[in-house]
């Protein structure tokens, strides 16, 4: 029989894609009032991956990525994606969401997204919420799934997701490195 751990805290991250710099603003400023400072470095890129949101928001469209300091508890894991779709509604215009929050979290092994969408390699968590392992930690890195969005796997990406890990196994009492 396996024996019950508590689970150590999660380090959040959020990418937000966004066309007009005030909503990406708004959204940190919402974000920062529940789960603190945001760390002192980040990622700022194009969203070029993909048109899907090209429709309803716009372009050229642009992607920050965003890791907070304050770890989070894994129970409260759920609710993240719930704040963060409120966040989403709270910005609209015209029923168009300006901004398009995806959150997610690090832990020494993986990260994690958080989604409402249902698919083969999803696991359900409770609270109409969904997680995805889209990048695992090996070999001193992030690899990518064979389900990993493109863009999630890009150098850029996997390198800012490798800084984030660093701070979060370093930084954080009682997170031990697992390579």
């Amino acid at each position: 029989m396996g024996v019950l751990m508590n689970q150590m805290p999660i380090k959040l991250v959020v990418s937000i894609i966004y066309k007009e710099d005030r909503f990406l603003k708004k959204a940190e400023e919402e974000l920062k009032k529940h789960y603190g400072d945001s760390e002192a470095f980040f990622l700022k890129v194009p969203f070029d991956y993909t048109k899907y949101y090209c429709e309803e928001m716009g372009s050229p469209l642009k992607r920050k990525e965003i890791s907070f300091k304050k770890l989070v508890e894994t129970k409260k894991i759920p609710d993240i994606k719930l704040l963060t779709n409120k966040i989403e509604d709270k910005f609209c215009e015209k029923n168009k969401r300006t901004v398009n929050i995806d959150p997610g979290y690090i832990t020494a092994a993986k990260l994690v997204l958080l989604t409402t969408k249902d698919f083969v390699h999803r696991v359900y968590l409770g609270k109409c919420i969904f997680a995805e392992s889209t990048l695992f930690y090996q070999n001193n890195t992030f690899n990518a799934w064979p389900w990993t969005y493109p863009d999630y796997a890009s150098k850029e990406m996997v390198d800012y997701f490798n800084k984030v890990r660093e701070v979060y196994v370093n930084g954080s009492p009682g997170i031990k490195d697992i390579t």
